[in-house]
């Protein structure tokens, strides 16, 4: 039987505890740091010992004088179930009668000065709901997945020259049930978001989600990215095993799933994995390296074999237990620099005397090439923020990722759009500048979270003048975005408008979407134009076929500054399908705007932003409007047509 599709039932002879025994094999992978699947041997792991059904549990502490393992199965009495060491490899393990699923546990440490400990176990695979911070007894095996057609087509798929399209989504304020005392939160569960979440993103027309706060986190305010069990989906919203069912149901309806992952820094909290056994065994021990000042976290020991591998595992955790599409990875900058918001003196060189951790340089492109070695078609993304070169690629000197966020574009296209229309003319290079770079990584341009918080406003909001001229600044903005080389993601509530900056405490501005009056019309229009956008993005490959090649990229105008307008062209690989975009970033309409094309070919306009529809106050476009071009020069070309072209219009035009 397909393993896919391998039922419960079809599990038993797995469950052997020999299946999860640490064995002296086990413990030199581990020691190698190259045991790609050590959740399987450490953590809990429901099992049958000589016909007796229990739970073999096992745990890293080796420096440790005593373990053992307490929760509600013997009245978290610190004596009933001793672990018993494995030699020098540091492994505890012991193994508890009785079906314990469900139950709450956490190991007890005693630390070599006598000092005792509760920690929750680092590869436990869920928890109790916050504010409790002890692990739960639980279970990934067994799932029936249905997603056969999804993963067979994904590992054939070359994202580099695909449409990519991602809708990050924060799922505890996507959508929230109404108030009651059994769910005062009112969290979704990862079953009841599946559906609507699913037919939400495919009608707007996104080929992705990236999900943030998925691993377990004890404080809301974090948004996941201050992690307690790495292993675990949070129980805010259910068991692993609906979590699979959310990506299952994802898979299809045929979109991808990418998860945030964060390993460059995690929580002091008391139960999780700082000073875990009395002694800085996970992060650095030194606090001008084990300490991330910036965010008051601990900062994991890149260099330490048995934390390389309980990094490297759970990306490949991630991939092969829940069939995750991609990982985007969190804070990179501060991975790849020892001086990162650390003032002089306050960091250590590396042994070259520079400021690169080039044990963490390590670590990433073992990841990198882990996940390629696994050749399921997943990708794994950088968030890194500086000029570091190479981050995307191939070859010795790439880090190996294959996306990169383009943050450099983010800056300069918001400081751009939040000006005052007459300003940008002085500041027109903001727009133009990327060009000059936009071969030199695989990028994704991003309109992440980070950009509608801490008291940045809203995407709406940044910009400039009344609402309606707000509106028509943003569906401008979006056009250039999605017209501009590279792939696209933006974050929830930014497709309709979203009034307030975001939070985790509420859900989305929902009500916005009434179309009761016209200020609610406004926000549908908004929500019609990026779906309207998102459908050409896909349907049009020469949007996304060539972003890593300067064919399929042309300016038409990009030194237009006094009237702060854009144009240019994009191609696909065989020349047939073309695009024309042409923005203009101010309230002046230019009637019979003049565009420069090269030959003598009808022009058929696609979108128009000042349509009804969209919230403009233009005339609804006719089917096929059609233009022929005359033999009058434009921009330095022999022919061109003519447009009326509005105040904050985007047009889209094929030819």
């Amino acid at each position: 039987m397909d393993e896919d599709l391998r039922g419960i039932d079809d599990m038993e002879h797995l469950r052997d505890i020999s299946n999860y025994e640490f064995s002296d094999f086990d413990a030199y992978l581990f020691a190698q740091g190259s045991h790609n699947e050590i959740y399987k041997k450490l953590g809990a792991h429901p099992c049958v010992k000589d016909g007796e059904e229990g739970v073999l549990f096992a745990v890293w502490a080796p420096n440790a004088s005593y373990v053992s393992v307490t929760g509600d199965f013997n009245g978290w009495n610190r004596q009933e179930n001793p672990c018993v060491r494995h030699g020098d490899d540091g492994v505890w393990s012991c193994f508890v009668p009785g079906n314990l699923l469900g139950n709450c546990y956490k190991f007890c440490i005693r630390t070599s000065y006598g000092a005792e400990m509760l920690k929750s176990d680092p590869y436990g695979v869920t928890t109790e709901l916050r504010p409790g911070n002890s692990t739960k007894v639980g279970d990934v095996e067994g799932f029936v997945w249905r997603d056969g057609l999804w993963m067979g087509r994904r590992k054939k798929t070359n994202l580099t020259s695909s449409a990519m399209s991602i809708y990050e989504v924060h799922p505890g304020s996507w959508m929230k049930h109404p108030w009651s005392y059994e769910n005062p939160q009112g969290f979704y569960s990862f079953r009841e978001l599946a559906e609507p979440l699913a037919n939400y993103v495919k009608d707007m027309g996104y080929t992705h989600i990236e999900l943030i706060g998925v691993a377990e986190h004890p404080f809301d305010g974090s948004w996941g990215y201050q992690v307690s069990n790495y292993y675990a989906p949070t129980s805010r919203h259910g068991s692993p095993k609906d979590f699979m069912y959310f990506i299952n149901y994802m898979h299809q309806k045929g979109i991808g799933v990418i998860l945030d992952w964060v390993p460059a820094h995690f929580p002091k909290d008391a139960h999780g994995l700082a000073e875990f056994d009395g002694t800085c065994l996970y992060e650095y021990s030194d606090p001008r390296k084990g300490e991330q000042p910036q965010w008051g976290t601990k900062v994991f020991d890149f260099g330490r074999n048995e934390v390389r591998n309980f990094l490297l595992a759970n990306v490949l955790y991630w991939l092969k237990e829940y069939h995750v599409d991609g990982i985007r990875v969190d804070a990179v900058s501060s991975m790849l620099y020892l001086d990162f918001c650390r003032p002089s003196g306050q960091w250590v060189p590396n042994v070259y005397g520079g400021r690169e951790n080039l044990e963490a340089i390590s670590l990433l492109k073992k990841l990198n090439e882990e996940v390629k070695n696994l050749n399921t078609g997943a990708i794994v993304i950088a968030e890194e923020s500086t000029a570091w070169p190479n981050i995307t690629g191939n070859g010795e000197n790439s880090l190996g990722f294959d996306f990169k966020w383009n943050m450099g574009w983010m800056n300069d296209f918001l400081e751009y759009m939040k000006l005052d229309p007459i300003y940008r003319k002085y500041h027109h290079n903001k727009m133009n500048f990327s060009m000059m770079y936009a071969y030199s990584e695989n990028f994704i341009l991003v309109l992440s979270h980070d950009e509608v918080v801490h008291l940045k406003k809203s995407m709406l909001n940044k910009m400039p003048g009344d609402k309606w001229n707000r509106m028509a600044n943003l569906r401008a903005a979006y056009t250039f975005m999605m017209g501009h080389p590279g792939k696209k993601l933006l974050f929830m509530g930014q497709e309709f408008a979203q009034e307030q900056e975001w939070s985790e405490q509420r859900e989305l501005d929902w009500g916005l979407l009434g179309n009761q009056n016209p200020d609610q019309k406004l926000h549908v229009g908004m929500q019609n134009y990026v779906r309207e956008l998102l459908h050409l993005y896909r349907a049009n490959r020469c949007m996304y076929q060539l972003d890593q090649n300067e064919a399929g990229f042309h300016w038409i105008s990009a030194d237009d500054a006094n009237r702060s307008i854009f144009s240019f062209e994009r191609h696909s690989a065989d020349g047939k399908n073309n695009l024309i975009f042409i923005c203009n970033f101010t309230p002046v309409e230019w009637s019979g705007y003049r565009v420069g094309v090269p030959k003598k070919k009808n022009v058929y306009l696609m979108l128009d932003s000042n349509e009804p529809q969209f919230g403009g106050y233009g005339e609804k476009r006719e089917e096929r409007m059609i233009f022929k071009p005359e033999e009058v020069e434009a921009d330095h070309r022999p022919y061109s047509f003519e447009y009326s072209l509005p105040a904050y219009g985007a047009l889209v035009f094929r030819y």
